[in-house]
């Protein structure tokens, strides 16, 4: 069962939690264990897990990234968002979950996060849940 979310993003760079709309399409689907899947169809975006119980370290996973992979340089891609289809590589477009028992597996502090690299942009991803 796949199910498809839209979201528009604000900043350039921003991590975006997503579990709830994860967590809905696991509802919907009535399936309680397998495998849940997110993918991104975007090049200058991912997703993610990591700590979702102090925003600051959002906040350093963007500034780590922009100083290791700066915006300006001298790259090959003229767009001005070569950083970002680079990053993207990086923390990858795909995801995937184990399911049991209606909930997924995750640690204490983590969530699912949408990670934008060239916004604001409507951007758009995918949750497949694959019953066992």
């Amino acid at each position: 069962m796949t199910f498809r979310y839209s979201l528009m993003t604000h900043k350039r760079e921003e991590l975006i939690d997503i579990l709830s709309y994860v967590e809905e399409s696991i509802q919907k689907s009535n399936i309680d264990d397998g495998i849940v899947v997110l993918f991104v169809p975007h090049t200058t975006a991912a997703v993610t897990i990591n700590e979702n119980a102090d925003p600051s370290v959002r906040e350093d996973i963007i500034q780590f990234l922009s100083e290791k992979i700066p915006r300006s340089r001298n790259y090959s891609h003229l767009e001005g968002n070569a950083d970002s289809h680079i990053k993207s590589s990086l923390i990858s477009p795909s995801l995937s979950l184990i399911l049991e028992n209606g909930k997924l597996i995750l640690g204490t502090w983590q969530t699912v996060y949408f990670y934008e690299f060239d916004g604001p942009r409507n951007r758009t991803f995918f949750v497949k849940i694959i019953s066992s």
